[in-house]
């Protein structure tokens, strides 16, 4: 039997070290970025796109988790007081008729 000698060379082992400022040109593109948020059209509370609203429960205008049933008594009154007046304060914006042309020429 003939054996053959197989030569292996050590690869990726760097000739000269790299200074700080080429590694860090490369880390350039690597880091967190901020968590891009939305109002919940129900509470208004800022919410990631697509997900529950962990406040009122509600996902596309419907409620999926009924958020009150977990809360003690004391946090249920307070949390059903806030939607109320959310609920208030959208009933009165919704009031409001929109400007007409004649009404805006005469401001």
């Amino acid at each position: 039997m003939i054996y053959i000698e197989r030569v292996t060379t050590m690869g990726g082992v760097p000739k000269q070290r790299h200074t700080k400022s080429r590694r860090n040109k490369r880390r350039m593109h690597i880091f967190a970025r901020a968590p891009i948020l939305v109002r919940c059209p129900k509470c208004g509370k800022p919410v990631l796109p697509h997900t529950v609203c962990s406040n009122c429960g509600y996902y596309k205008g419907r409620e999926v988790i009924d958020v009150l049933a977990k809360l003690t008594k004391k946090e249920r009154k307070k949390r059903e007081k806030e939607m109320k007046a959310k609920g208030k304060e959208e009933a009165e914006t919704k009031k409001e008729k929109p400007l007409t042309w004649e009404e805006l020429s005469k401001k």
